[in-house]
């Protein structure tokens, strides 16, 4: 029994040292990859007492003001595991995943749409990093039609990749249509999660803007001019948790302007747009979840099967070797000959009456009696067959003799 439970101990020992290995080397790689079948997340940000242009179209007129009010963007990123699997390239199979993201920026008082884009594009699962992929787009219109590969993605967008480092990254603008460095800053506790901040700015540059929306701009905030440019600057600010790269909160301090060649600059947007509390909370909250995931695959379940591996392993090995050890001596009782010494074994006593017996000495002669065996010993005293020694002759008694 000992022996089939001391295997078993054994067995399992190898087997939790094995887990204990693997984890780290080979399910941890996997669970810090965007999954394909991530749900679908939406993100709030408000920016209070904006201001931001608005163009209304109705009938055959165009509306364009440029109201304050309390603007809400909602951002909702759809992944798409299907077309995943079957739009890829080889070269990006397994690698990539391909996510589908709307914006709406409305306000927040009666409803009404600023603005809204749309966009397809593909990430690197580690990375987090936009790849190139011919089938992206970009649709900041609004029509049914949008040119597929009309934009080339590039640096980060959505999230930072896992295992963030302090340095700088490449982040995309989806304004300029390129990325720009976003320093590493420091380090900042979000709601009791250490985060990473980045700041990316970018100061008063020129946006392509298309000629028929530079002509409806001076027609209606610069009539004497004849050319004008839209200049744009933003600081963004990101938190990103360095274990997931995802965003704990984000802020945008964003600023355009039309300069005309002639007449006044106009504002057309000035809003300070940051997390919704509610947004931040529930981004804590994700991350703190994956966080543990990770944490377990990485560190807990490794250390505690190493450990429980070590204990039953040598738990395991005692119970075998004792088994053995008692099999052994079963069986040298089991071949020792019936009355004979058993093998192995040593009869003190024995030793004892081999010894060399002492030899008594008194004057004028030697004592032939010898002590009896240490064997005999075991008798009773009075039983003792040691003759009684003869007291020695008065000397007068031995001259008179």
């Amino acid at each position: 029994m000992k022996l089939r439970v001391g295997a078993a101990l054994f067995g399992l020992g190898v087997l939790l040292l094995v887990v204990a290995a693997g984890l780290p080397l080979y399910v941890a790689p996997a669970v810090t990859k965007l999954p394909y079948d991530l749900a679908r997340t939406t993100s709030k940000a408000q920016a209070v007492n904006a201001r931001a242009l608005k163009v209304t179209v109705s009938g055959g007129s165009v509306s364009i003001e440029v109201p304050q009010a309390t603007l809400v963007s909602n951002v909702e990123v759809i992944p798409q595991p299907e077309d995943t699997a079957d739009r890829l390239p080889k070269d990006l199979a397994g690698k990539a995943v391909i996510w589908d993201v709307f914006q709406t920026v409305k306000n927040a008082d009666n409803g009404e749409v600023f603005s809204q884009y749309s966009t397809e594009l593909a990430l690197d699962r580690v990375s987090g990093a936009a790849v190139e992929w011919d089938e992206q787009w970009l649709n900041e219109t609004g029509e049914d039609k949008t040119p597929v590969g009309n934009v080339a993605y590039e640096g980060q967008i959505y999230k930072f990749p896992f295992n963030t480092k302090k340095k700088d990254y490449e982040v995309f603008d989806r304004d300029l249509k390129r990325s720009t460095p976003a320093k590493f800053t420091g380090t900042e506790a979000v709601r009791g999660v250490e985060a990473y901040r980045f700041e990316q700015r970018i100061e008063n540059e020129t946006l392509n803007t298309p000629e028929s929306s530079i002509k409806t701009l001076i027609g209606r905030f610069a009539p004497t001019a004849t050319s004008g440019k839209v200049v744009y600057s933003n600081t963004r600010t990101l938190w990103v948790d360095p274990v997931t790269g995802a965003y704990l909160d984000v802020r945008e301090q964003q600023h355009k302007e039309f300069q005309p060649d002639n007449g006044p600059v106009t504002v057309l947007l000035d809003a300070d747009f940051r997390y919704t509390d509610d947004t931040v909370a529930k981004s804590v909250k994700t991350v703190e979840d994956n966080r543990s995931k990770i944490d377990m695959v990485r560190t807990y379940v490794p250390i505690g099967a190493g450990v429980l591996g070590l204990l039953a392993l040598v738990a395991g090995l005692l119970l075998v070797l004792r088994a053995n050890g008692d099999t052994a001596a079963q069986r040298q009782l089991a071949e020792a000959p019936a009355g004979g010494p058993t093998p192995g074994l040593v009869d003190e006593p024995a030793e004892r009456d081999t010894a060399e017996q002492p030899v008594l000495e008194r004057e004028g002669g030697v004592l032939s009696d010898e002590i009896p065996p240490a064997s005999t010993n075991w008798r009773d005293e009075e039983e003792s067959t040691v003759p009684a020694q003869r007291p020695a002759p008065d000397e007068d008694e031995a001259e008179k003799r």
